[in-house]
């Protein structure tokens, strides 16, 4: 006997990105009040939230096969919940290298579910007819805002990260049975490729240049992720809400912006958008950076909020447009050094917080939005409009 509502499959694929999101950006508003329960600074805490980085980059690699076997259905129905577990007990570590343990199984499990999930909105978007990837992600980032905004008023309460994170585990259980308990996975793409991918595809020079247009939102979104409420607690003495509210704040613009992203891609050019994002969000960097008024802070998180969101899927769209090899091996390339980028980047930021002051955990990120504007170029002319309905 199957439990759950009886939804469409794109429904379910935004559920599935909703739910694993919201159980995921539960850690981050509680940040400062594991660093301080544990009297750390920002680089013994950058190094151990590393751990979750280690496991995602092990799952990305090694899971698949396995996933295969156990089966699509069973695997996300098991590790959505299993997720909220891991994040619950790893919030009982007393130091940063118990953390940096207890987060590994967190990464692991969390490569399992983003193989899943962006692979099954690749089928549902090939079976439907209509293009749901972008909107996908929005609703991975409105999960994100969700989870900062309960765990902003739950850190505003008193209540220990510790009761707040057991409490999403039924919270994150229910939600898996009632959205996805009917889920069946999508075909595979007709005429697709079935053999198996490389596990780590060699990048070529023009992957790279991908890359380079791309680093600069995968680090900053990260650094907000990871550091903003660190920031607003350590630069303007922002109560819990407030400092939990930051990290909701860039992930509700992100979520708005990626929502429409496919119509202005196709009214204008992925260049054009892709250098109007990577403006706005050196403006939101340099706000952040240099403002000493709490608003204009909270305005350069949303801006950053804002140019981040689309910048990685132009990159993916222009690497599987390529024809010097398979489109998959190009786009695997693309995906394992950004998505390493987008990991270990930020943590590692919190040795630079420590050393230099917390503003640079943002202000380092000025050069890689320059350097990403000089090589947008490489994202090419404007598509062909689709003939379906975006």
């Amino acid at each position: 006997m199957r439990f759950g509502i009886e939804l469409p499959p794109q429904i379910k694929v935004y559920g599935a990105f909703f739910v694993y999101s919201f159980c995921m950006g539960s850690l981050y508003p509680r940040l400062p009040d594991i660093q301080h329960a544990m009297g750390v600074g920002e680089g013994a805490l950058g190094f151990a939230l590393i751990g979750a980085a280690l496991g995602t980059l092990i799952s990305l690699t090694f899971a698949s096969p396995i996933i295969e076997r156990i089966g699509y259905r069973r695997t996300l129905l098991t590790a959505l919940p299993t997720l909220a577990v891991f994040y619950a007990i790893a919030v009982w570590a007393q130091t940063p290298l118990t953390l940096f343990l207890l987060l590994m199984p967190v990464g692991i499990t969390i490569g399992a579910i983003e193989i899943i999930i962006n692979l099954e909105a690749d089928r549902v978007e090939h079976a439907i007819g209509r293009r749901i990837m972008n909107r996908s992600h929005a609703f991975w980032s409105f999960g994100f805002f969700s989870a900062g905004m309960v765990g902003a008023f739950i850190a505003q309460t008193g209540l220990s990260a510790q009761m707040h994170l057991a409490i999403m585990v039924p919270v994150v259980a229910i939600a898996t049975l009632l959205i996805l308990g009917r889920f069946q996975p999508a075909e595979h793409r007709s005429g697709g490729n079935t053999d198996a991918a490389p596990r780590f595809a060699r990048p070529t020079l023009a992957i790279l240049v991908l890359v380079t247009v791309c680093l600069s939102a995968m680090i900053m979104e990260g650094a907000g992720i990871d550091w903003s409420a660190i920031y607003m607690r350590d630069v303007f003495g922002a109560a819990p809400f407030w400092a939990g509210f930051a990290v909701a704040l860039g992930a509700g613009t992100q979520a708005v912006t990626r929502f429409f992203a496919d119509s202005f891609v196709e009214r204008w050019s992925p260049v054009i958008v892709a250098r109007t994002l990577l403006t706005i969000l050196g403006i939101g960097t340099l706000l952040v950076f240099f403002t000493s008024a709490q608003w204009a802070a909270y305005l350069g998180l949303a801006l950053m909020g804002v140019g981040t969101s689309a910048i990685f899927p132009l990159a993916m769209s222009a690497a599987a447009q390529r024809t010097d090899r398979p489109a998959a091996v190009n786009v695997a390339a693309l995906a394992q050094i950004s998505f390493v980028s987008f990991l270990l980047g930020p943590p590692l930021l919190g040795y630079i917080a420590e050393h230099l002051g917390i503003r640079w955990a943002f202000g380092v990120g000025l050069p890689l939005v320059a350097l990403s504007l000089f090589a947008a170029s490489a994202l090419g002319p404007k598509p062909v409009r689709s003939t379906v309905t975006p």
